[in-house]
């Protein structure tokens, strides 16, 4: 199936192959519900998203040393990841450069970039929000965090929009995008309360962890003694709520996007947006485990994704060309560079 997706997406170049199958890698292993979703795209779109993952979640390994080839670093201090995400930028100016030597993440990336004019400023925003993440501890309010998630989350969604497709223009549903990419971030951010507080970090401001009564301190001994507090299930109860409206305002953008990639962003919207279900049928409880959807509903979600792939690759096939249904086709392949 990778060869298919690389062969579709025009890739031949044997290191480049390589550089792309390691993202999907990553992307299967790490990314569940995303990878899920992107197995509703047209096969030659998938490398170019697999690509955007690996190089995030390889950034994101570097600052949370939590798996994989990056365990070595686990007992290291700030300036050593500091050093690490440094090497990881110049590799990538490297590749987006049009160097042969860059690394598996930052080759595919660089030449997702060039295939599909991917603005370069994404990918610098990005890494800035990871070196924050290297002494940023806390976050004062929502705005506070939601300028961190510019770097860390609404670019993700800006980059991933040239490789959609979209029916409207880009700067129309740019915010959207971006909006989509904070939903799911936010999203991770409560799923993730427990893990996170482990390495030291909070992501739910601190002025509506005040507003019901709880500190870091309070979190500290719920995580320890596995009890749940009543203070602390309205806090986390307000931040879904949070969530849900960022949701809300992401929705909207989904329309614009071309009909055939639709399918995987209503799944992992409608899949992603299922962890807020599960965060609360479990009863708020992230302090102590994180809470997953259920098997069951993510093979319904998917089958239904399925159903709208087929059939809205049968109505395009139906439109003539440049017909007011027919989003613009994807960027032309780019040359190799190697």
């Amino acid at each position: 199936m990778t060869a298919r997706e690389l062969d579709a997406a025009g890739i031949t170049e044997p290191r480049l192959r390589d550089a792309y199958t390691h993202c999907r890698r990553l992307n299967a292993r790490h990314g569940r519900t995303y990878f899920l979703a992107t197995r509703l795209l047209p096969p030659e779109r998938r490398p170019a998203v697999h690509a955007l993952y690996g190089f995030a979640r390889h950034a994101d390994d570097i600052v949370d040393v939590c798996d994989g080839d990056l365990r070595r670093l686990a007992d290291t201090g700030t300036q050593r990841r500091a050093a690490a995400l440094d090497r990881l930028a110049g590799d990538l100016a490297l590749g987006l450069a049009g160097g042969t030597g860059a690394a598996p993440v930052t080759l595919a990336l660089a030449d997702t970039s060039r295939r599909y004019g991917i603005d370069h400023g994404h990918f610098a925003d990005f890494l800035g929000s990871m070196r924050s993440d290297l002494t940023v501890t806390e976050y004062a309010d929502f705005a506070a965090l939601r300028a961190y998630m510019h770097g860390s989350a609404a670019v993700i969604g800006l980059q991933m929009l040239p490789v959609l497709g979209t029916v409207a223009s880009q700067e129309e549903a740019a915010p959207y995008a971006a909006e989509l990419g904070v939903a799911f971030q936010l999203t991770n951010f409560l799923r993730d309360v427990g893990e996170d507080l482990d390495r030291g970090r909070i992501y739910v401001p601190q002025d509506l962890l005040a507003a019901h009564g709880v500190d870091r301190d309070l979190l500290r001994r719920c995580r320890d003694t596995g009890r749940s507090d009543r203070r602390v299930v309205a806090a986390l109860r307000a931040f879904e709520d949070l969530t849900r409206a960022a949701y809300d305002r992401a929705a909207p953008g989904i329309p614009l996007l071309d009909p055939v990639t639709r399918p995987c962003i209503r799944t992992a919207f409608v899949l992603y947006r299922g962890i807020l279900d599960a965060v609360a049928a479990d009863g708020w409880a992230v302090l102590h485990r994180r809470a997953v959807v259920s098997r069951r509903r993510r093979a319904l979600t998917a089958a239904d994704g399925l159903l709208r792939v087929t059939a809205a690759r049968l109505a395009a096939r139906r439109r003539p060309p440049g017909s007011p249904g027919n989003a613009a086709p994807p960027p032309a392949r780019a040359k190799e560079s190697l």
